[in-house]
């Protein structure tokens, strides 16, 4: 049997929850072998408020989370019976099981996602004195403690007050001084 995507249903609003169940169920039933992927299929958008500039994630299909899977009754029984799911898209019920995207489908997803969370090239290292660019801190000055590269965060301790406080920041909201 193949692994192939498919669309899952679930209650407006509950897109994250259903992944984070779903994460856990996967972990939890030992359905890691049969169930890969869980995807909130998202797009950034800028919006600008009062003269300030806001950067969001909004949900490209709200109310529905994409899941790699090799289609097995029990894979589709653990999707199915997780909280938050109504059902799976491409399936006339009565116990038919769904049909999977195209493979050309699911590209065009998660290409358009790539392109709205760019990966930012990261020039500078443990120890390094870096300025925050925006936000509530934008102006100050910190050293660099830790680099969590999958998530393009970094933390950076910054002096406050005479005291030190460690913040995380996404790449792009520090610049090298």
């Amino acid at each position: 049997m193949e692994k192939n995507w498919y669309v899952v249903h679930t209650y407006s609003g509950y897109e994250n929850k259903v992944k984070l169940n779903l994460e856990k169920r996967i972990e939890t039933m030992g359905m890691s072998d049969k169930i890969f992927r869980v995807i909130i299929p998202e797009e950034q958008e800028t919006e600008v408020k009062d003269g300030k500039k806001k950067v969001y994630m909004r949900k490209t299909f709200p109310g529905y989370v994409l899941v790699e899977l090799i289609m097995t009754d029990d894979a589709w029984y653990v999707v199915r019976n997780t909280p938050g799911v109504t059902g799976f898209i491409g399936s006339s019920g009565g116990g038919v099981k769904p049909t999977p995207l195209l493979p050309e489908e699911v590209d065009a997803i998660l290409k358009q996602m790539e392109a709205t969370n760019p990966t930012v090239e990261l020039d500078y290292a443990v120890g390094d004195l870096v300025e925050v660019l925006e936000g509530p801190f934008a102006h100050f000055q910190g050293i660099v403690e830790e680099i969590i590269e999958e998530d393009q965060k970094i933390k950076v301790t910054v002096d406050m007050f005479g005291r030190e406080t460690v913040m995380e920041l996404d790449f792009a909201q520090v610049l090298k001084v």
